[in-house]
């Protein structure tokens, strides 16, 4: 997005201009909201202060603030302004609003919402994939897994063959709202699962269970299946354990 300085450098009296951490006026205003600086059911300072406080044109603030709407983070009313909204009205599962709750995901509690949800749905596609996966998808999971074996020292190779491995999983299900929940939360999963992977040095025990899932599935071991991810999930809440840790200690 366009983040043209305004040249005339004039400020009004009494507004502390905003450094920007970005050159994405968008995300700085974002990361501003979940801090707190403009807290939720409060107005956005008036459209001339923002151009100011974060240095930028009108058309540029107007972007930003469209932006942020289409993400529910804020709500403009004709003759009132821009308003903060709930946080239960923001759009958590986009990929940009992960990124701006960063280090306050901790007080979203979204880490474990996500592993929540991951308990209530994986293991059950697990147990059906083993049943309805074809033998392209079995070789998917397959080739997403060696990815994860090949990649265990590095966290972010790891976690781009770690979410491929879900999203295939979900679409072996063969469940269609399993499929579009997997386009849903493919943010999230990534979000979490880079917290979980980046919050262990030994990633062996997690090669090991994804391996055995996709053994499972080859055996048509529905029990079996669903038991692997039960305990990639079990793993999953002692790895986001330290994590949360690190983030504390971080933020």
């Amino acid at each position: 997005m366009e983040t043209n300085e305004r040249q005339d450098g004039a400020e009004s009296p009494g507004i502390e201009r905003r450094p920007r951490v970005r050159r994405n006026v968008t995300a700085a205003i974002a990361q501003d909201i979940c801090a707190e600086r403009y807290p939720s059911g409060s107005p956005l300072p008036r459209e001339n202060d923002l151009c100011q406080l974060y240095g930028v044109s009108r058309t540029v603030i107007r972007e930003s603030l469209k932006v942020l709407e289409s993400k529910g983070l804020v709500r403009g009313k004709p003759r009132i302004g821009t308003t903060v909204c709930d946080r239960d009205d923001w759009n958590i599962l986009d990929a940009d609003v992960l990124d701006w709750i960063g280090p306050y995901i901790k007080d979203f509690d979204l880490l474990g919402c996500i592993l929540e949800a991951r308990r209530t749905i994986e293991p059950a596609a697990a147990e059906y994939a083993a049943e309805r996966a074809s033998a392209q998808e079995i070789a998917d999971l397959d080739k997403a897994w060696r990815q994860m074996r090949d990649s265990a020292g590095d966290p972010e190779s790891f976690t781009d063959a770690d979410v491929m491995f879900h999203t295939v999983l979900l679409t072996a299900s063969h469940n269609q709202v399993f499929r579009r929940l997997s386009s849903a939360i493919h943010a999230a999963l990534k979000y979490a699962l880079h917290a979980s992977n980046i919050g262990v040095e030994n990633r062996e025990d997690a090669v090991l269970v994804h391996g055995q899932l996709v053994e499972a599935l080859r055996m048509r071991d529905k029990t079996g299946a669903r038991d692997c991810a039960n305990r990639m999930l079990d793993l999953a809440v002692r790895d986001l354990a330290a994590a949360e840790k690190a983030i504390g200690r971080t933020k």
